[in-house]
């Protein structure tokens, strides 16, 4: 890793900005999802965690930003809400009526978590609370790019990706990569296994969908299901 660290240490800074423009640009890769969700009219296949997860990680990823006063980590998250926020709409308005009502139970736990860890950055010694805020938000973006993983059983037994995210999967596979490198630019090993990780799990989905098409999986047919009868 020294040899690779020598190698890109120069270009830092340039590395720095491309994982930044990087990821400001997978705010919207749930373009393509939504678009997805409106050519089904429902959005009830796709799991909501990309969304609302997206929200609660920008609303962390801005307190940490105003306690670090980074601006453009400030600047980055307020358009990272925005986007999602907006994109939380889409996926609400195109869900069922039963599933309309799961939403709002979830956001409001998800609302209830926020104020809970922005409570305590405010009365938490900013030394410390820098640290465990951004374990924190380590924690979440493992559970946001693994989360579609619990699915897998579901996934092998289908034989399709079907409700799988692949947009933002692919975007957020791009992240990680970057990140990687400008962890290894700056040597901050810490930096780069978390990444290293997520780039891990994000290469076990994108896998799947080698394996997978991502058509609906086809239900058994009268005659399939007398000749297992027989």
């Amino acid at each position: 890793m020294d040899a690779l660290s020598d190698l890109l240490a120069p270009h830092s800074e340039t590395i720095g900005k491309i994982a930044g423009t990087v990821t400001t640009l997978q705010f919207l890769s749930g373009i393509a999802l939504l678009n997805d969700i409106r050519k089904k009219g429902s959005s009830d296949i796709y799991p909501i965690g990309p969304f609302l997860g997206g929200i609660v990680l920008t609303v962390l990823s801005l307190k940490l930003g105003q306690i670090m006063g980074d601006q453009p980590m400030i600047n980055v998250n307020v358009i990272g809400f925005a986007i999602n926020s907006i994109f939380m709409v889409g996926f609400y308005y195109y869900a069922s009526s039963e599933n309309k009502s799961k939403i709002w139970i979830k956001i409001g736990y998800a609302a209830l978590f926020l104020m809970a860890c922005i409570a305590y950055a405010n009365f938490e010694d900013p030394k410390q609370i820098e640290f465990r805020l951004g374990m924190l938000i380590t924690s979440i973006l493992v559970w946001l790019v693994g989360s579609p993983l619990l699915n897998l059983p579901n996934i092998i037994k289908k034989k399709s990706t079907e409700g799988m995210p692949f947009p933002i999967i692919f975007a957020g596979q791009l992240v990680a990569t970057a990140w990687t490198l400008y962890a290894v630019s700056i040597r901050n090993h810490v930096m780069v296994y978390q990444n290293l990780f997520l780039w891990i799990l994000g290469g076990i989905q994108l896998f799947m969908f080698i394996i997978y098409p991502s058509t609906p999986a086809k239900k058994p047919t009268a005659k399939s299901e007398k000749k297992k009868e027989k």
